[in-house]
């Protein structure tokens, strides 16, 4: 049975998790998973609903930030110019990109036709990862049903590690996957939550800190194919936090600072990719009036923000280490569990 880096007794940073320590924790999302897992195939679909009711008709806040941008992403263009999101997010695999959206756009148009919503265009956001060292990603088996099915699934208590999107991925040589986590911060004497969730796929194995300890060239002594600073990670932020799309622009570039404390300096051949949305202001399709009013929180609030963003970042992407089993894959290459190699010896030293 696979552990969370915090029941290893690893705690990240100095405020206090949600219930779950998920992206779920903030109130109404939820995030389900679809997993092709064959000799040949490890890949999947994650997808993640920040609210249950029909996304086009109630956009939220929200923003991206491209990092570093080797990457696929779809969706993000709209997002820096509207500043809102309309659509589930969905993470996958990098040729299976074009086949997800289009199933996202089938899930969306359903649901307004159900909803008698009128629709000439909608913006389906998804983000990517390359998964080819596990998988024959060259067949892009993903499809329509694993996207439904994924939407379907959705849940709070979600899995992570080699699950959904994360099935096939690696992290600084290690097996990656998708991990999460949250923080609760107190402002103007009201609770509001923080979530990350990650696709991690990123870092070179030499370059790994876990919790502030250069672990990673002893795991250089263990792993026979080492990995540079290459690949992607998707790093998705959400809140309830009542913030205008620039705040949250700048809030979840803070997500780079939980990925430098892992290790990774974002070299050429990573895609560093920050998308983030809250739930607390709704634009709604329907509405007469031609002035919105919303709620912003002041600037000088948002260095606690700043903080947790960092701090679920960071654990989230251990998370996704420990949370992974060990996988063999395409061309019976395999990766190694961070708990394979080191946490459960770690563990039994301390």
């Amino acid at each position: 049975m696979r552990k969370r880096i915090r029941d290893y007794g690893v705690v990240i940073g100095k405020h206090q998790p949600g219930p779950l320590n998920k992206l779920s924790d903030v109130p109404g999302v939820l995030v389900g998973h679809a997993t092709v897992d064959t000799k040949e195939h490890k890949t999947g679909v994650t997808v993640i609903l920040p609210s249950q009711d029909n996304l086009f008709a109630n956009k939220l806040t929200a923003a991206a930030y491209v990092h570093n941008g080797f990457g696929k992403t779809t969706g993000v263009l709209q997002i820096e110019e509207l500043g809102t999101l309309e659509t589930p997010i969905a993470l996958t695999n990098t040729l299976n990109v074009g086949l997800v959206q289009d199933a996202l756009v089938d899930y969306m148009l359903k649901r307004c036709r159900e909803d008698q919503i009128s629709v000439s265009s909608v913006n389906a956001v998804v983000g990517e990862c390359n998964d080819s060292y596990l998988n024959n990603i060259r067949d892009r088996v993903l499809g329509k049903e694993h996207v439904f099915e994924a939407i379907t699934s959705a849940c709070t208590d979600f899995e992570e590690g080699d699950v959904g999107a994360g099935k096939g991925t690696s992290c600084f040589g290690m097996k990656g996957g998708i991990g999460s986590a949250s923080r609760v911060l107190k402002i103007g004497g009201a609770d509001f939550v923080i979530g990350v969730l990650v696709q991690s796929n990123f870092g070179s194995t030499e370059n790994f800190i876990l919790n502030g300890a250069m672990v990673g060239r002893e795991l250089e002594k263990k792993i026979s194919e080492r990995q540079k600073d290459e690949g992607s990670i998707m790093m998705v932020v959400g809140t309830n936090l009542p913030v205008s799309d620039r705040q949250l622009k700048r809030l979840i570039r803070r997500a780079g600072v939980g990925l430098s404390r892992c290790g990774s300096y974002m070299g050429h051949g990573s895609g560093d990719i920050m998308l983030g949305f809250s739930t607390a202001n709704r634009f709604y399709y329907k509405e007469t009036n031609p002035f919105f009013q919303t709620r912003m929180l002041r600037e000088e609030e948002l260095d606690p923000a700043f903080e947790a963003a960092a701090e679920a970042t960071e654990e989230a992407i251990l998370n996704s280490l420990s949370m992974a089993h060990t996988v063999t894959g395409y061309h019976g290459r395999t990766r190694y569990s961070l708990t394979d190699l080191y946490l459960a010896d770690w563990e039994k030293g301390r």
